[in-house]
């Protein structure tokens, strides 16, 4: 099971839409405080639609609680999370393209707040595990939640979308 993290998330709709991404892949969700919201805000709700009480979602009052809860409580406890599970840290100035890397189960995307990213001082610490999508030099960033989807999407696609469903159906006609 993938994980997607939110350090200190700013708009809801965004969080919203990622926790409804989260729901239909089967990745667990974390949010790292402070928000620029309310939890249980109604725009999260409306754009996470009917998804939003489906969600496993895990939230941490700091990356170092984050960090403890990684590193301490899951690696003994929970079964879920695979040993040796990596960090990843999304970010417009990584060296590294997220096609670069290949994905584990249990692995985590971490995500920075929307005006400003993952400070630099974290980054700084992990120049190997950060991870970009290529775009124009002279654009600043993607929207949080297509971000998210996008790399979401490249890792569950490196694990052969294991557990997701193999083919669609129509839903008044048949193939």
């Amino acid at each position: 099971m993938l994980n997607i993290v939110l350090l200190e998330p700013e708009i809801p709709y965004n969080t919203g839409n990622i926790g409804r991404t989260c729901v239909i892949t089967g990745t667990r969700l974390h949010l790292i405080r402070p928000y620029g919201f309310r939890i249980n805000d109604k725009m999260i709700k409306r754009a996470g639609l009917d998804y939003w009480d489906k969600l496993w979602v895990k939230e941490h009052d700091s990356i170092e609680d984050f960090y403890n809860y990684v590193e301490e409580d899951v690696a003994d406890k929970d079964p879920d999370v695979q040993s040796g599970s990596c960090i990843y840290y999304a970010t417009t100035k990584a060296k590294h393209k997220y096609t670069d890397v290949k994905y584990h189960d249990g692995d985590y995307i971490i995500f920075g707040k929307e005006s400003a990213g993952i400070p630099e001082e974290i980054l700084i610490k992990h120049p190997e595990e950060c991870i970009r999508i290529p775009m124009l030099p002279e654009e600043r960033s993607l929207n949080l939640s297509n971000s998210a989807a996008i790399i979401l999407y490249e890792a569950l696609r490196q694990m052969e979308f294991k557990g997701l469903e193999e083919s669609g159906e129509l839903h008044r006609l048949s193939w």
